[in-house]
């Protein structure tokens, strides 16, 4: 498997949902159920296959970038590439691709019936265009998200099976080159109350889409251009900029809380002010001590709220030393990537107490490092 980004989440039914990612140009990601009371895992289906799309020789659905949203008992999600070409060392939409075989045929809405055992095909996304971000107006029912390379706001009403493409967000998308390039958010956040869409660029402006409108609008009187942050070249392929890198929900505060991948600052967006605040830098104690920015070129998205409504989980880097010197990274790469070798530190912060707590580097039992991690999930039990 590849690397996973978001693909977890927790259902009613206590059962874990994840996708596993592929590149490979002969078979798509994979989805699997674990459940913890039982420790089994059982393999769902190949995402290709759910889309109908076995042996098109096409380029697969390789991967699910997003949670699983459950609504009246079923789990939304959707579907990315996994196969690309690299260009100029960045990941690309693949255009060139073996004898035999077609291009992407572009990503799908799904759903799976927790009862059933059964997946939908709900269609295609804007312009056939992978998905890259989604989340859910759960009350109801409109999923909204980004698309990729290029960047189409999208609501999807699952009641009406009605698609509205709302244009691009961010110029060109990752899709432009040179000055034309613009990193794409990862994380639409959704205020549950009014079910309006919020998400970022990377020149740190923060826009909505107000239910039933016609048109995105940007947010005024609020931005991420905060000098904690750091600076940032919008055109830069190597950062998220000022996008915002992963936000939650928290319906006790009516508020989003999230993080700033690349400085591993939190802050509290109220989207009724409109206010974000700059709370606490979320980053490992050793990346604290070093003062230098962890590796992980756009930061990390495994930050999510626990089930006690107070304690944010956040995955995220810290540096390794050998014979007690910092092991370095590359100084800059082109895409979305570790820039070297790195540990995976737990944190939780409580948000009453301001409370953070470092719970050290994560190891597997034989010693080794999990690499690239960009999802989370926290069960019903924390």
């Amino acid at each position: 498997a590849h690397d996973t980004y978001n693909g977890i989440s927790v259902a009613s039914d206590g059962n874990v949902y994840y996708a596993l990612c592929s590149t490979s140009i002969d078979f798509g990601g994979r989805i699997y159920r674990y459940d913890p009371r039982r420790d089994e895992v059982k393999y769902l289906g190949d995402l290709t296959e759910i889309c109908g799309e076995k042996g098109l020789k096409a380029v697969p659905q390789g991967k699910s970038h997003v949670l699983f949203h459950e609504y009246k008992g079923k789990l939304y999600f959707s579907t990315h590439a996994g196969y690309y070409n690299v260009v100029d060392g960045m990941e690309r939409m693949a255009t060139v691709v073996p004898p035999g075989y077609t291009l992407y045929p572009g990503g799908h809405f799904l759903a799976y019936g927790l009862k059933s055992g059964a997946f939908e095909d709900l269609g295609l996304a804007p312009e056939r265009e992978a998905v890259l971000s989604m989340s859910m107006d759960k009350r109801r029912g409109v999923l909204y998200g980004i698309t990729w390379p290029v960047g189409y706001f999208f609501s999807y009403d699952v009641g009406k099976r009605a698609l509205r493409n709302l244009g691009p967000v961010a110029g060109q998308g990752e899709n432009g080159k040179g000055p034309t390039y613009r990193v794409l958010c990862r994380s639409v956040a959704v205020d549950q109350e009014t079910g309006c869409a919020y998400f970022t660029n990377p020149e740190g402006d923060v826009f909505r889409y107000r239910p039933g409108a016609d048109r995105v609008e940007k947010v005024e009187g609020v931005d991420m251009r905060k000098d904690y942050f750091g600076k940032y070249d919008p055109a830069d392929s190597g950062s998220m900029g000022y996008n915002w890198r992963q936000t939650v929900w928290h319906s006790g505060e009516k508020a989003v809380y999230g993080v700033h991948g690349n400085s591993g600052y939190l802050f509290r967006f109220d989207p009724a002010a409109p206010r974000l605040d700059v709370l606490d830098r979320i980053t490992s104690e050793p990346s604290q001590r070093a003062g230098m920015g962890d590796l992980f070129s756009y930061g990390y998205l495994g930050f999510t709220l626990g089930p006690d409504g107070r304690t944010i989980y956040y995955l995220t880097g810290g540096p390794v030393y050998e014979n007690g010197k910092r092991v370095a990274g590359m100084d800059k790469v082109a895409m979305g990537m570790a820039k070297g070798i790195e540990n995976l530190h737990l944190i939780t912060y409580d948000i009453p107490t301001r409370g953070y707590k470092d719970h050290g580097p994560v190891f597997y039992a034989d010693g080794q490092r999990p690499t690239y991690v960009n999802s989370i999930a926290v069960g019903a039990d924390g």
